[in-house]
């Protein structure tokens, strides 16, 4: 039995979620799927030296908790491809909660795990939470300056990863000071994540809903705000979008102008520093972690080659 189908029977058997079909139906769908998200905690406790086995409760807890992130994400973003289209707005709201929930109460109920190590684990993932709840309230007001940027990313995107990590390392046995380096590291790997995510979307065709919700991941935001020669021609696209013509030159300036290299730099510093950080930290398995770094580096070859560089 691998993790997704020990993740899926672990939470079927809470009570609530036995009796709540729409909740069966969507962990069911989300565990066929194979979130690579959950194995983090997985990897962060072999890592440390513990077992998968001890990690389920951490895995359980994120695999909810993304659950719940997700389904409040598409509804901001109003994504087409979004759970809500299917069953509706108040389904969709109360679903995540009840996941968000059942995350939480899944680690509480684990009575196996000493009572210290529990609230770590909870307090880990209720921070979490509410962290990106504020991250995503920062990233629907479609800010236009950099540095707001930045504070967006590190409270949406990063305390997700950082608590992965961090929680299958607490159950691993990591004592405190590995256990922090190793949140460190993950906030890291979730920032890697967002700006890998913006270049992916933004260089997408059919146009990703950034474009068209007036949102400015950092190509779109590095084309608006910096000053090049085609800044003034960039903004008249974007209103012009999703016509596809549009599209595509729009996207030929974000080559042009610099934001995809500005966005490459921006992953390379980062995949460095990560590397230095890991590679400090007294690990028994430090390749379980190390394997998380080279997929975000891999696109960026390809587009080089992509571009003839």
């Amino acid at each position: 039995m691998d993790i997704y189908e020990q993740t899926t029977g672990f939470l079927l058997n809470l009570p609530l979620v036995q009796s709540w079909a729409e909740m069966q139906s969507l962990l069911s769908r989300a565990a066929q799927r194979k979130p690579h998200d959950w194995q983090l905690s997985v990897m962060a406790c072999e890592a440390v030296g513990g077992m998968a086995e001890q990690a389920l409760p951490a895995v359980a807890g994120i695999a909810c908790l993304q659950i719940s992130i997700i389904l409040i994400d598409d509804m901001l973003d109003d994504d087409p491809r979004g759970e809500y289209r299917q069953i509706g707005g108040p389904t969709a709201a109360n679903l995540a909660s009840a996941f968000q929930a059942a995350g939480l109460e899944a680690v509480a109920r684990s009575n196996s795990i000493p009572l210290n190590i529990r609230m770590a684990v909870l307090r880990s993932l209720n921070q979490m939470m509410l962290t990106t709840a504020f991250g995503q309230n920062l990233d629907v007001q479609n800010l236009a300056d950099e540095a707001k940027y930045w504070d967006m990313i590190r409270t949406k995107s990063s305390p997700f990863f950082s608590s992965a990590m961090y929680t299958g390392a607490v159950l691993g046995g990591a004592n405190t000071d590995v256990a922090g380096c190793i949140q460190e590291f993950g906030n890291l790997y979730g920032e890697l994540i967002q700006i890998h995510d913006d270049l992916n979307d933004t260089m997408a065709t059919p146009v990703n809903p950034d474009w068209i919700l007036d949102r400015s991941p950092l190509p779109i935001l590095f084309a608006q705000t910096v000053n090049h020669p085609d800044r003034e021609r960039f903004l008249e696209l974007r209103r012009a979008i999703p016509d596809p013509e549009a599209l595509a030159e729009a996207q030929a300036i974000l080559l042009r102008c610099g934001a995809v290299s500005y966005c490459i730099d921006q992953i390379m510093r980062r995949h460095k520093l990560a590397h230095e950080t890991l590679a400090a930290i007294p690990l028994v398995r430090r390749e379980k972690l190390e394997r998380l770094l080279d997929p975000l580096i891999d696109p960026v070859q390809k587009l080089f080659v992509e571009i003839g560089e």
